[in-house]
């Protein structure tokens, strides 16, 4: 990792700037002690609190009050904090002057990335996310890894990583050489998407119309056994290169990857064809790779096959856990396309860190890939190879969630389902303010909440924890939801549209007379809710957990409604109504680009 210089327009958080302001106190009160965590918290009786001083005092064999009142008599004149109250034994609470709040909205305005600083500069970081299969359906078991992954993509790259996207395809195996032999017998049966008739939806796409053809292949390969052997010999080919046969496979996997980015670009994901990485790729380095561990004593011979015994893990009979090298046939599996796919990201991606969105069910597997990969040399300390698990999506009875008839819900339906919700609730919405939308509108904002309804609901909790799919719940306008973000969004929208057709302009920076003009609380509790985004975003790149984004805009939208009831924007007048409109772009812009890092729309009309 190298060190990369922040953006010039980078501004230190307020909670930042009064961590630096009272550790530099610590350190004149307590020379000793210099570089002590001033323990900056939030507090209900100030803007924040320090709470240094119980621990300090424990230090220096002080009374912690003293403690606390000797650090507040250094804290440095000119610092962001405009009042300080001690209180019980030794919190420091800390008021921030109005002029360095209103420092802080001008200097953040000012800045194109609202003045986050990019804290991953330096850091190349390679995302495996979303991993569908060659001419299967994406269903409901991909919809998390797709999400999670996408918004953690945006969020490393906002903070200045180098992001290399990695969409590791199953398109290799021998359920391959049955459908190319299928589709080789049946010439007549469409299957790729210019054969096929339009539909409004993915019905008819190339990959339902390969599942209906494998389908049957499985079928005539179990009734028929010359069909059988003619489907083995044609996996022998595949496996071999023969030509015509991976003519017929690359084209399966073309129309797949076709309809793949018709499902990205509904979700609004970043993943595009170029991303896409098979399992296939991998087949010319598996027996080198092999060999390596092999010869290095890593990889060792156990009942006819070559495995890694793990030296950490223990199955349930008390014996190491293994990962399958090769198998007694001889054969590869995906713990040697893994383990491939591992060396080939650290030695050819040169990726300072590798992340890995992966179901929970899988946690094993990547203890075992990780500890032979640091076994074998490839994992170092400089690289951070991380397992990102998640949990489960559960239907209305807790259970994983299924079809009426126990199959697997299909994504295209799952995203249809929330749209159409979503359309009901706006449908309802406009027809109580008594207004009109055609059905152009319609759709295209039934789209949008319906989309990010899904994403939010899925990035709202943590990742680790099962969720339950109810359309309805997360498509309100009320409530921790996405809609009631983007709803938020629009009504900022419409405060400054309203204050344009009037004439008003936001001026460029704070006009200079609010100097003089004492913040209103709810005015003071916006800038400081607009302020914590860059501290957000550097937790959510630390911990990788995007629902601290979502918890952190959700109680912007609502430290804005707050502002909005108790400061009326444009019925006021002067100074105040500037600076209350100043107070609104900035919350906009960031709440939209919130909204973006997590790939939800926000849009202007709702």
């Amino acid at each position: 990792m190298s060190e990369s210089p922040a953006p010039a327009d980078a501004v230190p958080s307020l909670s930042q700037q009064l961590t630096d302001a009272v550790g530099a106190a610590i350190t004149a009160a307590y020379p000793e002690q210099a570089g002590a965590d001033p323990l900056i918290r939030p507090s209900d009786h100030a803007d924040l609190q320090a709470n240094a001083a119980l621990a300090l005092a424990k230090k220096v064999g002080a009374n912690p009050r003293e403690v606390g009142t000797r650090v507040s008599e250094q804290i440095p004149a000119g610092s962001a904090v405009g009042t300080v109250e001690i209180s019980g034994p030794g919190f420091l609470n800390l008021t921030l002057s109005d002029d360095a709040l209103w420092a802080q909205v001008e200097a953040r305005r000012a800045s194109d990335r609202l003045g986050v600083p990019a804290t991953q500069a330096g850091v190349r970081t390679v995302i495996d996310y979303s991993g569908p299969n060659i001419a299967k359906e994406m269903h409901v078991g991909h919809i998390r890894s797709t999400v999670i992954g996408d918004a953690l993509t945006r969020v490393l790259g906002f903070l200045g990583s180098e992001v290399i996207k990695q969409n590791h395809l199953g398109d290799w195996g021998t359920q391959f050489g049955m459908l190319i032999q299928y589709i080789t017998d049946h010439p007549e049966q469409p299957w790729r998407h210019s054969e096929l008739p339009a539909a409004d939806d993915a019905t008819a796409s190339p990959v339902s119309a390969l599942d209906i053809l494998y389908k049957a292949a499985r079928k005539t390969f179990d009734a028929d056994p010359e069909f059988a052997d003619r489907a083995r010999a044609r996996v022998v080919a595949l496996q071999a290169g023969d030509e015509e046969t991976l003519a017929v496979w690359r084209e399966i996997v073309a129309e797949s990857q076709f309809y793949f980015d018709q499902v990205y670009a509904r979700l609004g994901i970043l993943l595009r064809a170029e991303d896409s990485r098979g399992e296939s790729s991998y087949n010319d380095q598996l027996d080198a790779v092999a060999s390596e561990l092999e010869q290095a004593g890593i990889a060792v011979t156990s009942d006819g096959a070559l495995v890694v015994l793990s030296e950490d893990v223990t199955g349930p009979d008390d014996q190491p856990a293994a990962l399958m090298v090769r198998k007694r046939d001889g054969g590869y599996g995906y713990d040697t396309t893994d383990l491939a796919t591992l060396k080939y990201r650290i030695s050819e991606l040169e990726a300072d860190r590798i992340l890995y969105l992966v179901d929970a069910r899988q946690s094993l597997h990547f203890r075992l890939l990780f500890e032979a990969g640091r076994r074998a040399g490839w994992l170092t300390e400089g690289v951070d190879a991380r397992h990102i698990s998640f949990g489960s999506i559960l239907g209305p009875d807790g259970k994983p969630f299924k079809t009426r008839s126990g199959e697997t819900v299909r994504l295209m339906d799952l995203l249809d389902m929330a749209v159409a919700a979503a359309a009901t609730v706006v449908r309802e919405g406009a027809e109580a303010k008594g207004s009109e939308l055609d059905e152009a509108a319609l759709t295209e904002i039934a789209e949008q909440a319906g989309i990010g309804a899904v994403k939010y609901a899925d990035l709202s909790g943590s990742r680790t924890k099962d969720y339950v799919f109810d359309p309805e719940r997360m498509t309100a306008f009320h409530g921790n939801t996405g809609v009631y973000l983007q709803y938020a969004h629009t009504r900022m929208v419409s405060i400054l549209r309203r204050a344009s057709a009037q004439g008003l302009e936001i001026p460029d920076g704070v006009p200079s007379a609010l100097s003089d003009l004492a913040l209103e609380p709810a005015e003071r509790a916006l800038v400081l809710a607009i302020d914590g985004l860059g501290d957000v975003l550097a937790a959510v790149a630390e911990d990788l957990e995007p629902h601290r984004l979502t918890t952190y805009l959700y109680e912007l939208a609502r430290a804005f409604t707050d502002f909005y009831e108790a400061c009326p924007v444009l019925p006021s007048s002067g100074s105040v109504r500037e600076r209350r409109l100043a107070l609104v772009d900035l919350t906009r812009r960031t709440l939209a680009q919130g909204l973006d890092l997590l790939g939800i729309a926000a849009p202007e009309r709702m």
